[in-house]
């Protein structure tokens, strides 16, 4: 038995780091299938870990052929834990009750993990002291919810996406399983039915790892109303294009970032407001906006002489330029010699910037605050960075969800551009894909129109843009909170609201 204990404590490190994987995984689709980020993550983690408790619990019931029933249990865990994105994606798509079903997965496979460490405990009490029994196990236990952390953002979701995640740590449990009838085959007596499980098991989990990118697709194809001609796994985010009759989309971990068919309300909105406002503009700087499409509207001033954009997330600048019909909606915009473009974090940029480096415009263009994450470029830290940035006359817009359907989330960033020492004219736009749209112009001078705007636009023109500054009484300012670092309200606020018209 001694010579079977260094073997088994790479076991419990194999077992630790697949439970958390399985726990991160059904998180992180919870929050891309159903929004509400931080609800849906902090739940199923706090389901999680209350599942490990009842299989520790449940452990005690457990007297006979220990050996044997921990190998059952890894295979047990095997199966519940590699299904569980596929088995979650499917039942989405298939519109049964999805929260119940979650929660229960949730529940099942965390009972099943929270069995594994005391019943491998209580196999190896005869071979160690307590104290060095405990401090072995619970040591590679937590050195396997790093190895899992590490993993799972860096390496596993950008190259094989949740589902192969799921299915290969699946396979990952059932060869440890297997390995495990001849690790503990002294006290099993006959191990052939074990055997005979753990094969079937790695071969059904193999079978799905190798179709796991057709499933994928699959399922977004039933989530989707159009055909899904892309789809990518980034370190940040999950991207596909959806394609229509009409034209194409692009989605962010499910959210709708524009179609083509109405992209040019957003986008000239957005853009050309702040450039009537600036009293110059050779310098411009566009945060977020990695699909070009800003830019394209930035570039038809000729007296602008240079564009630094700044995107987290180099898949999107690259599918920007790759990716044909993009490409060809953004104009080349990010070929344009006058484009200087970096793959980097806005708020580290606006922080490590040069102080003698500054801007005239800045253009504002992140995704809505539906996590921390992003929450924390909506914050009055994040702004005094901003207004850092911006020359003495500088203008900048953000694009600031929707007036309507969030009200108090728009009115919550345009109270927090104010409390950063803006000047602040929120605006709002139609855009059929989205529905009201809202913006807001900041400037620490006071905001005036200086410029007419440029020919060749589809939306906007000298006479309209004044009504978009009108609000009407169900869109007018409501109380709110401005937004920090320490408290970020906003995250909250929009995911309470957003969540009524979901």
């Amino acid at each position: 038995m001694n010579r079977a204990i260094s073997p088994l404590f790479v076991v419990v490190l194999i077992i630790a780091t697949c439970g958390l994987i399985y726990e991160l995984i059904v998180g992180t689709l919870a929050s891309y299938l159903l929004g509400d980020s931080v609800t849906q993550f902090s739940t199923v983690i706090g389901v999680y870990l209350s599942a490990l408790g009842i299989g520790a619990w449940v452990s005690r019931y457990f007297e006979r052929n220990l050996a044997a029933r921990f190998i059952e249990v890894e295979l047990a865990v095997a199966l519940v834990g590699g299904i569980s994105a596929p088995f979650l994606f499917f039942t989405f798509s298939e519109g049964a009750s999805f929260r119940v079903t979650l929660y229960a997965t949730v529940l099942l496979t965390g009972t099943l993990v929270g069995l594994e460490i005391p019943l491998l405990m209580r196999i190896l009490k005869d071979s160690l002291q307590f104290k060095d029994l405990v401090s072995r196990i619970l040591s590679f236990d937590y050195l396997g919810a790093l190895f899992a952390s590490l993993l799972f953002p860096i390496v596993l979701v950008p190259k094989l996406g949740l589902v192969r995640t799921s299915l290969l740590f699946g396979l990952l449990n059932a060869l440890v399983g297997l390995w495990s009838t001849f690790l503990l085959e002294s006290q099993l007596g006959t191990t052939l039915r074990l055997r005979v499980k753990g094969v079937i098991a790695c071969v059904l989990l193999t079978g799905g790892f190798v179709l796991g990118d057709r499933m994928t697709l699959l399922f977004e194809e039933q989530l989707y109303h159009d055909e899904v001609v892309h789809a990518q796994s980034s370190p940040y985010q999950r991207i596909v294009v959806t394609r229509s009759a009409r034209g194409f989309s692009l989605f962010l971990n499910g959210n709708l970032q524009f179609s083509s068919v109405d992209e040019y309300r957003y986008h000239e909105a957005l853009v050309h407001p702040v450039m009537q406002a600036a009293r110059e503009r050779k310098r411009v700087l566009i945060l977020g906006g990695g699909d070009g499409l800003a830019a394209r509207e930035v570039l038809r001033y000729p007296e602008v002489e240079s564009v630094t954009l700044v995107d987290l997330d180099p898949a999107i600048t690259s599918l920007a330029t790759k990716y044909s019909e993009l490409h060809e909606l953004n104009h080349a915009s990010l070929e344009d010699p006058r484009l200087h473009l970096l793959n980097d974090d806005a708020l580290r940029f606006l922080a490590e910037r040069p102080p003698t480096e500054t801007w005239d415009v800045a253009i504002v263009d992140f995704p809505d605050p539906n996590n921390f994450s992003l929450g924390k470029l909506y914050t009055t830290r994040f702004y005094a960075l901003l207004k850092g940035a911006l020359g003495e006359s500088g203008v900048a817009v953000v694009q600031s969800t929707s007036p309507l359907f969030a009200r108090q989330s728009f009115w919550c960033i345009d109270r927090t551009l104010r409390a950063a020492g803006f000047q602040t004219r929120p605006y709002h736009a139609w855009v059929p894909s989205f529905g009201e749209w809202g913006y807001v112009l900041a400037s620490v001078a006071a905001l005036e129109t200086r410029h007419a705007l440029p020919d060749g636009l589809s939306f906007l023109s000298d006479s309209t843009l004044p009504t978009l500054f009108q609000f009407p009484k169900d869109m007018d300012e409501v109380p709110a909170e401005v937004n920090r670092l320490n408290n970020q309200v906003l995250v909250h606020y929009y995911e309470e609201e957003w969540r009524r018209w979901n």
